[in-house]
Parts: C-alpha cells; structure tokens; sequence
C-alpha cells in the first residue's frame, strides 16, 4: 500500500488546540515531542509530580468534560516556554508556563472563558521528566486514518472534521478501517521504526466540533450502530527514533 503522512499535530497542553509541524523528531520509546506536557486541573486531580502516575483525562479541562474549551485558541512556544491564548470575548493572553506566574495568568485567563461550566479550581501542572498527561498509559504516537475518518462521515451522511480525533499523525492512503487490525505489526514512519501498540478506543471528545465548539454528533455512537466497535486510529511504540516529515512515507512490514 502506497501511503503517506499528510499531516503532524502536537497538542502542547492536554485538551487544547493542536498546532501543525511540517517535521518531528521522534525518540525511540519517548511520546510524540511537545505533546501534552502540560494539563490543567478542573478541581484536585491527585496528580504527584514526585511520583507520576496515568491520570483520568476528566479530572482536567479536556473536551469530553467541557466543551467549551474547543473557544481557546492557544498556541505554545517550546524555546520560551510562553503559551498565548485568545477567545472571543476575552482579553488575549501571553504567559510562561515554566513560572509560577505565567501558570497562575493562564488559570485566571481559563476561569473567566470556561465560568461555571469548570467545577475548579483550575490549576496548570506540567509533566515531569518524560512523563506526558496521554489518553492511555500505552498512547505513546497516535495515528489516524484518513480513509477511516470519511467513511464514518459518508455513513454520517455529514463531514467529519479529522480533528475530532486530535492525532500526532494523519495518513493517507491505506483503505478504511484496516489499522484496527495491524496490533504487534511493525510500521516504517518517515525514517522511524515503531510498533502498533493497539487501535485507540474514542470517547465523547470526539463529538465536540473543534471550530465551534459544540457537542453535535454522538461519535462514539455511530462508530459502534455502524461498525459494532468504538475505534478510531492506532497507538505506536517508536523503537527506532527518526525524522518523519510531511509527506513521508509510512509502510507496514
């Protein structure tokens, strides 16, 4: 199968806009780079820096709690470490999040857009070392298929937005739905080795529009009435780091 990488996302806080790369580095079992290093807390998650361990995603402000965070529009710098964030009706905002005061501006600025639909206090922490706020404790490079998102949306009768399903990488070229059987299966990405850990299985995130922000189709159950499952995408393990570009190849072996 002749396939391509059409294009690469990182979501630098956990929940947020993702932002588009033309290339990555990837590490062998290292996460997709700047992707989900920081979250925001919506009330105590239990989280220990000294001792991190997987979290729930919905002890943070992500779209399968509260839609309304699909308004920001956030976008991070990695060499300063300053997130600016805007939203219709809210002052633009610029902070560091590696300081205590650039966290505490970024919760102020969140409570004013998000009001009562936060249960809170908001609160930013960030991942220590190389541990990142995943989905899955194995969801390490996330891919998704492209054809597999226009079937659901021909069975939909409706488009279907690919970034509903907030992946590193999105592919073009294999027929639909074919990933979901490719666990344990070696795959070539750009100049990467890596393995299919499993298919991801999707939650109620996916039903929020990531342009309006509006819960307006019940993903998760259409991919089941349609398809008898809840999957979208792969997970992969990187065992061999490489660049990967838009436009590599990606081939499974």
């Amino acid at each position: 199968m002749q396939s391509q990488v059409t294009a690469l996302y990182r979501h630098p806080v956990k929940g947020f806009t993702p932002e588009r790369l033309d290339q990555v580095q990837l590490s062998a079992g290292a996460c997709f780079p700047c992707d989900r290093l920081y979250a925001v807390e919506d009330g105590p998650s239990g989280f220990d820096p000294d001792a991190p361990a997987h979290i729930s995603k919905m002890k943070f402000t992500v779209l399968a709690k509260i839609p309304r965070v699909a308004k920001a529009r956030t976008a991070y710098d990695e060499a300063t470490g300053v997130l600016t964030a805007a939203a219709e009706g809210q002052p633009d905002f610029a902070g560091d999040l590696r300081g205590a005061a650039g966290r505490r501006g970024f919760e102020a600025w969140l409570a004013g857009l998000l009001g009562d639909e936060a249960s809170g206090p908001l609160r930013v922490v960030e991942g220590p070392g190389d541990y990142r706020f995943m989905d899955s404790r194995s969801g390490y490079v996330s891919i998704v298929n492209l054809a597999s998102v226009r079937d659901l949306a021909a069975r939909l009768g409706r488009p279907v937005d690919p970034l509903r399903f907030r992946a590193n990488l999105y592919v073009e070229g294999w027929p639909a739905w074919v990933e979901n059987d490719w666990t344990g299966r070696a795959m070539r990405v750009g100049q990467a080795r890596a393995e299919v850990l499993k298919p991801i299985v999707r939650c109620a995130a996916t039903h929020v529009d990531p342009v309006t922000a509006e819960r307006d189709i019940e993903v998760v159950k259409a991919l089941f009435e349609h398809y008898g499952h809840m999957l979208c995408g792969i997970y992969l393990n990187v065992e061999e780091g490489g660049a990967v570009r838009e436009g590599d190849g990606v081939a499974v072996v």
